[in-house]
């Protein structure tokens, strides 16, 4: 078996013959903490949504643990082990917090649609089973306390997290975080990062947007940086953070002054 989780093989995507993606390939390996960054709209989001089924690729290959997956539908890709959490967070927000992270465990269920009508001792078995497991998410992501709060009421930075419990409740094989630390003061970032690592101690791999470079360069192992769409750079990060492609694409040259 090949020790990288995903392979993104010269993938391409275009809107109304604009190139969002361009050619672009690169390979995370299990167990990583993987960074992409890059200017704003580089391609980044496209390529996460292109990743989960959101969008289809016109060229290239998405492989997953050895599986192409570029035609399958977000609901298939989910299942398969690819969660993700979105720059804007999308919870559910009259539901409390312990519903919304349940929410995530529905690819878990062994249940049929009609099993919750009529109650069977297999279906409330299957329930128990999934409310603990809400239960231990909660505790770790420390938001035990706000569990039958509605989440709109709650703190930006609480509901961030309710947002990663719940994909994590799905039990990815392949995280995905775009723009993790977003709206969040330092200390929430400092605590996220903790939370990455954790995450990532349980066996999951991070795949991550940010803009935070403080955050992605002390907490990613390998980066790939994109301008364009297209790969400029990637490397460790000590690498990326000398590169002059990457300081062009973040600052510009002398000759964009002139």
């Amino acid at each position: 078996m090949s020790k990288y989780l995903l392979e993104i093989k010269n993938l391409s995507k275009f809107f109304h013959g604009l190139v969002a993606i361009d050619s672009l390939s690169m390979k995370v390996k299990t167990g990583q903490i993987y960074g992409i960054i890059g200017p704003n709209g580089a391609g980044k989001t496209t390529l996460f949504n292109c990743i989960t089924g959101i969008y289809t690729p016109e060229k290239g290959e998405i492989v997953f643990e050895n599986k192409k997956i570029n035609k399958a539908p977000p609901y298939k890709i989910a299942e398969m082990g690819i969660l993700r959490t979105f720059q804007t967070i999308r919870l559910f927000s009259e539901m409390s917090v312990a519903e919304n992270i349940m929410s995530g465990r529905h690819t878990k269920s062994n249940q049929k649609w009609y099993n919750g009508i009529i109650h069977t001792p297999s279906m409330k078995k299957d329930e128990m089973t999934n409310w603990l497991k809400v239960g231990e998410y909660m505790e770790f992501f420390n938001l035990s306390e706000y569990a039958a709060k509605p989440a709109g009421d709650l703190s930006y930075g609480i509901q961030r997290r309710i947002e990663i419990a719940r994909a994590l409740a799905a039990e990815p094989k392949l995280l995905i975080l775009d723009e993790p630390a977003a709206g969040l003061n330092e200390n929430e970032t400092i605590e996220l990062s903790k939370t990455i690592r954790k995450i990532r101690d349980l066996g999951v791999t991070i795949l991550m947007i940010e803009h935070d470079m403080d955050m992605v360069m002390s907490l990613c192992e390998y980066i790939t940086v994109i301008n364009f769409g297209a790969k400029i750079s990637e490397g460790e990060p000590s690498r990326i953070q000398s590169d002059p492609k990457v300081i062009e694409a973040y600052i510009g040259s002398d000759e964009d002054e002139e």
